[in-house]
C-alpha cells in the first residue's frame, strides 16, 4: 500500500471533542504512513530490511515502505530488499523515478478512523482465530475478497471469527499497527451468512480489543466498496482522507 496522492476533508467544527477522539481527522501525523510506522515499532519484529526500507515477510504481508523518498540510497535499498523486476509500493507522485523503474495503475482508496460515535462491545460467539484456522480463513477470504490475506497474515494481530454449521461464517481482525492506533482489516462475510449483520459484530469485537490496550480504531477501504464504507460510518468511522495507492517495479536489471 502506498499512498501518491490524498484530499482529506475538513474537520467538522460542530462534532463533540474529548481526550480520546481530539480532532481524529487530521490530529496523528502517523496515519499518513501507517506501514512505516508498524514496521519500525509494533511490527518490528517482523521486518524485513534494515533502516531505510522495510517490509513484511511475503507470507505475511505484501506491505513494505521506506523512511524517506528524500534519501537517494533509497533506490537501491528497495533493490537490494525485493530483487530486480519486482513490486514495491510508490512513492508520491512528485517524486521522480530513476531510469528503468515502472509505475502500474493506481486505484482509489480511503483511510477512515473512529469518532466519537463507536460503541465497541464484546461479542460472546467471536472465537479466536490462529494458525489451525488458516485454511478456512484463507477460503473465506478468497471468496469474499476483503483484501490481501496470507498464511501468516493473523501474526499481525488479534483474528476473531463466529462460525456456523460447522464453518467459518465471518471473520476480521487487526493488521498494521501504527503507533497509537490499530487498523481493522479482511472484515469478510460468506455470501450465506450475509443480512445477519456478523460483520458489524466481528468490527466491534475487534474495537473493544483495541480500546482495552489503549490504542484507536482505524480502517482501509476500497474507494467503490460504498456498501463497506457506508456500514463503517454507520458504525461510528469517519473519513480522515481519499487516497490513491500504486506500486512501482524495479528494473529487470542493474
Amino acid at each position: 500500500m502506498s499512498v501518491i496522492d490524498a484530499d482529506r476533508p475538513a474537520p467538522d467544527d460542530s462534532a463533540p471533542t474529548g481526550p480520546a477522539h481530539s480532532d481524529p481527522v487530521s490530529d496523528d501525523a502517523v496515519l499518513d504512513d501507517p506501514i512505516w510506522s508498524s514496521l519500525s515499532g509494533a511490527h518490528a519484529h517482523l521486518a524485513e530490511g534494515g533502516d531505510l526500507v522495510r517490509r513484511y515477510p511475503r507470507d505475511v504481508s505484501p506491505f513494505a515502505a521506506v523512511r524517506t523518498w528524500d534519501d537517494p540510497r533509497v533506490w537501491d535499498a528497495i533493490v537490494d530488499l525485493v530483487g530486480h523486476g519486482a513490486e514495491f509500493p510508490a512513492p508520491p507522485e512528485s517524486v521522480v523515478l530513476p531510469p528503468g523503474w515502472e509505475r502500474s495503475e493506481p486505484f482509489e482508496g480511503v483511510q477512515l478512523v473512529e469518532n466519537e460515535r463507536l460503541r465497541p462491545v464484546p461479542d460472546d460467539e467471536a472465537v479466536l482465530l490462529g494458525a489451525d484456522d488458516v485454511p478456512e480463513m484463507l477460503d473465506l477470504v478468497a471468496r469474499a475478497q476483503p483484501g490481501p490475506f496470507e498464511p501468516r497474515t493473523y501474526e499481525l494481530g488479534r483474528y476473531v471469527g463466529i462460525r456456523r454449521d460447522g464453518r467459518l461464517a465471518a471473520m476480521a481482525g487487526e493488521r498494521l499497527r501504527p503507533a497509537g492506533w490499530t487498523e481493522i482489516s479482511a472484515v469478510a462475510t460468506d455470501d450465506r451468512y450475509r443480512g445477519q449483520g456478523l460483520a458489524t459484530r466481528l468490527v466491534l469485537d475487534v474495537a473493544h480489543d483495541i480500546h482495552r490496550r489503549g490504542a484507536r480504531a482505524m480502517m482501509h477501504a476500497a474507494a467503490n466498496n460504498t456498501n463497506a464504507i457506508r456500514l463503517y460510518e454507520k458504525l461510528g468511522f469517519t473519513l480522515r482522507r481519499r487516497m490513491v495507492f500504486s506500486s512501482v517495479r524495479t528494473p529487470v536489471s542493474s
